[in-house]
């Protein structure tokens, strides 16, 4: 399986709900995260997860004003809405094309395991693309089952740093 993750503190949960039923890779790909220094923390505590739990991590290229591009006009839409729908299947499909160029069976994505995510969407962007790119994805709402909480408590174990808005510049929360 590859399992795209957006950071350390929304994948060490789910890695552990998945590790035994999956042979598992970590995937950082995540061009929406600005500014770039933010991009440095996230991928800096992937890592660090990757050493602690040890699956393998691939790092996808970071790209910020080509994602910028390609959400363009999209800018004003409200947290949640087109914007992020388009995020989602710009992220899930670089996942799955990674995944299935390299012969791996499955994908999945952490994105589920915030409240403030839109799981539904996730899921219908990820099966659209997987239905497209005939490699299976795994349907999951993570935070079900006090997922959340359980991430959250790991990441503050573990020490990891934990963002406060999902990684792009249009969701930065005024004041912060």
């Amino acid at each position: 399986m590859l399992l795209h993750v957006c950071c350390a503190s929304c994948a060490a949960y789910p890695l552990t709900l998945l590790e035994n039923d999956f042979d598992m890779v970590m995937f950082f790909y995540n061009p929406n995260i600005y500014p770039r220094e933010e991009y440095l923390k996230r991928l800096r505590d992937v890592k660090k997860l990757s050493e602690i739990s040890s699956i393998r991590l691939l790092t996808g290229s970071y790209d910020n004003e080509n994602w910028s591009l390609l959400i363009g006009g999209l800018e004003s839409e409200p947290e949640g809405g087109k914007r992020c729908r388009k995020c989602f299947d710009i992220r899930l499909e670089r996942a799955a094309t990674c995944a299935r160029d390299r012969n791996m069976d499955i994908f999945a994505t952490t994105l589920s395991i915030s409240p403030h995510k839109n799981t539904a969407m996730i899921n219908e962007t990820a099966l659209s693309i997987s239905r497209r790119l005939r490699i299976e994805y795994l349907v999951s709402d993570l935070k079900k089952k006090g997922g959340f909480k359980k991430t959250n408590d790991l990441s503050q174990t573990y020490g990891f740093y934990r963002q406060d808005y999902c990684g792009c510049r249009y969701s930065i929360r005024k004041g912060n």
